[in-house]
This record gives structure tokens, sequence and C-alpha cells, in this order.
């Protein structure tokens, strides 16, 4: 006892040294700054004729909302020039604008032609134009199960679907685009055409990255949704959009938020990127459509 007293050792002084030093432990744990969320955005511009008129309009709108990625529709009517103008406006602005084409019926072995003909502008537009004026990618939205036949010969259009894809992305590589692919959630429940896994799966193997069409009004399930593809991608070293429906839609209103506050779509939004950032293969959020998006932001 008096050896205790002599050094000032004491039961309760243990105590206090040890709970303060797991006090401090603990402290350090929980006041470590977090890994910080992605907030990356991608959008989808379907009506490229805007980009005539409302070019600044669009980039100044997409660079406030974090979009580092614009999925462009090709069309026809509009001139070469007009995508060379808006192009050099994204890039000054650090985003990356690919070219958007697809039909559901591009699925079909009839239809591998109308995949073809997009590229083949994209190659002939690219070498025509100088570096800061070029696309950067291209996405393939092709989505054959909105049509009757997915029904009844399901299994066949997977084949054809499959095959007209690996040719497109082989032109695509070819011409040095990143290839990213527009695809439904539950698309892991179809069997590969190899029969070597799910289609989900061969879909991410092929591409470098996909959208995945997540829809729903609750970010803890957008995220729930993307799993799947977001594991996968963590494996395959290849890249994973949440995707976010803003439009109306007659399929019901929990899978999108249209007439929902913005105050509730940013939150929700925010929850679906923390749990993403938690995955190396997470690139943002995909938010339908851009239009929808601008409508929402500038009215409420």
């Amino acid at each position: 006892m008096e050896a205790r007293k002599r050094f000032g050792i004491t039961k309760a002084k243990l105590y206090f040294t040890a709970a303060f030093i797991l006090i401090c432990f603990l402290l350090l744990i929980f006041l470590r700054p977090s890994a910080p969320v992605k907030q990356d955005k991608a959008t989808w511009l379907w009506d490229a004729v805007m980009i005539r008129s409302e070019a600044e309009k669009i980039i100044e709108f997409s660079r406030r909302e974090g979009v580092n990625t614009i999925f462009l529709q090709i069309q026809e009517s509009v001139p070469a020039n007009d995508y060379r103008r808006f192009i050099r406006l994204a890039h000054e602005a650090d985003i990356a604008v690919h070219a958007l084409g697809g039909e559901p019926e591009w699925a079909y072995t009839e239809q591998y032609s109308e995949g073809m003909k997009l590229l083949s502008w994209l190659e002939k537009y690219n070498m025509e134009s100088k570096p800061e004026e070029r696309f950067q990618g291209v996405q393939l939205d092709v989505e054959p199960y909105v049509l009757g036949r997915w029904e009844r010969e399901q299994e066949e259009v997977v084949t054809e679907w499959s095959e007209n894809m690996e040719s497109w992305v082989k032109q695509a590589r070819h011409q040095g685009l990143e290839v990213s692919a527009a695809i439904p959630f539950w698309l892991d429940s179809i069997p590969a055409p190899d029969g070597s896994g799910s289609f989900g799966y061969w879909m991410q193997e092929l591409t470098d990255a996909v959208a995945v069409m997540s829809y729903r009004d609750d970010g803890e399930k957008m995220y729930e949704l993307s799993l799947e593809e977001l594991e996968q991608a963590d494996k395959l070293g290849k890249s994973v959009w949440i995707g976010i429906e803003l439009t109306d839609t007659p399929e019901g209103d929990y899978l999108t938020f249209y007439g929902k506050s913005e105050e509730v779509m940013h939150n929700e939004a925010h929850r679906a990127a923390v749990l993403g950032t938690e995955h190396p293969s997470f690139a943002g959020l995909a938010v339908h459509h851009y239009e929808e998006w601008y409508r929402k932001i500038t009215t409420m």
C-alpha cells in the first residue's frame, strides 16, 4: 500500500486513465471526417433541337447542378455545326457529351444497320471536328421489352440484341469511344445469351458503364435496385449511374419525383448518392431527363 502511495498510483486513477483513453479513441472514430459524397450527375437530353437556341442555358444549368456527362440524342435535323458549338461550350465547362441513340426495335437483327448508321455518323463527325468538339462516348438505349415480341420470344430477342450490341460496341471501341447502355434494374433476372449467367452481368462486361433505370421516389430503394450492378461493376472495374426519374408516368407515382417538391427530390437523391459513394464503381446519378429537370427547378 505504501508503494502505491509513493508512486501516486490508485485503483481509481487506473480506471480513470483507461476510461479517458477509451473516450479519446471513440471520439477519433466518430469525429473522423467521412468520405465525401460523390455528387457527379449525368442527364439525358432527348430533344437535340434545343441546342440550337438554348446551348448556353443548358450548359449553365448543367454546370450549376453538378452534371459532368450529357447524353445527347443524335437527330438528322440538327446540323453538325450545332453539335460542334454545343460540345465546345460543354468542354469549356468540363462536361463530357456522349451521343445518344436507340429504339426498342434496334434489338432485332433486321435493325442492326440502324445502330451502325449512328456509329458511322459519329465516326465521320468526330474526324471532321476539333478535339474539343468531339463526342467522347456513345450510349445505346435499346429497350425491346416494351414491345409485344418480348413476351412471346424473349430468348430469341435477347440473342439478337446481344449480337447487335457486340458488333456496335466493337465498332465504337474502334473509334475510341466510351460505351454505355441504359438498362432496367431487373435485367439481372434474364439469362445471358451464352448461358454464362445473367444478361445484366453480360451487358456490364461488354460495355464501359451502365445507367440503371432504378426509378423510385425513395433514395434507399433507388440504391437497392442498383446494388447488384454496383457490386458487379466493383469487381469488373466498370461504372454505374443510378437512375432517377422526374417525368410523369402512368406506371405509378412511386416511380418518379414528378409532382413532388424539389426538397424531397434533393433529399432522396442525396441519400442515394451517399449509399452509392461506398462503391468505387459509382459514377453518380443519371437524371431523366434535362427538360423535366429544368422545369422542376425553375418553376418550383
